[in-house]
């Protein structure tokens, strides 16, 4: 995908799968709502989870965002980066400029323009290191 395309892509994907690294090394992914602002991916986690957990002891993550079932349909695009902590742990209601333009945008996508702090979940931010993309559909229009 070329970058605008990337970025069409991220802003418009529902779902990505998050890998963290688990106790002992082992990998743990886990499907997780995000929002992307341009520059980084913002995941909105439950502070009690194993990924949360697993950030804490080793920020790296790697995201996948992908779609489509037939090969010539396969489209999507590889995260990797630093997970880092952004705002009050869990999230209250107390406003953040911090945090304001992710929950902007996450409740644009998710739930008609308004976003929901329910004291469970908190903001990671992830600036990717490293993007890969992919585009299956593109094959078949050569």
């Amino acid at each position: 995908m070329t970058s605008p395309e990337v970025d069409r892509y991220l802003r418009s994907a529902r779902t990505c799968r998050v890998a963290t690294i688990g106790p002992g090394g082992a990998p743990h992914v886990s499907p997780l709502w995000f929002v992307w602002d341009g520059d980084a991916v913002w995941l909105n986690s439950i502070v009690k989870s194993q990924r949360w957990v697993d950030v804490q002891r080793d920020p790296r993550v790697g995201l996948v965002i992908d779609g489509g079932e037939d090969f010539f349909e396969l489209h999507g695009v590889e995260v990797s980066g630093v997970a880092t902590v952004v705002g009050e742990v869990p999230r209250g209601s107390e406003p953040n400029p911090d945090v304001d333009a992710a929950e902007r945008l996450f409740g644009e996508k998710y739930s008609g323009g308004t976003f929901y702090a329910d004291g469970r979940h908190a903001w990671l931010r992830v600036v990717p290191e490293k993007i890969v993309s992919w585009d299956y559909r593109k094959i078949q229009a050569r």
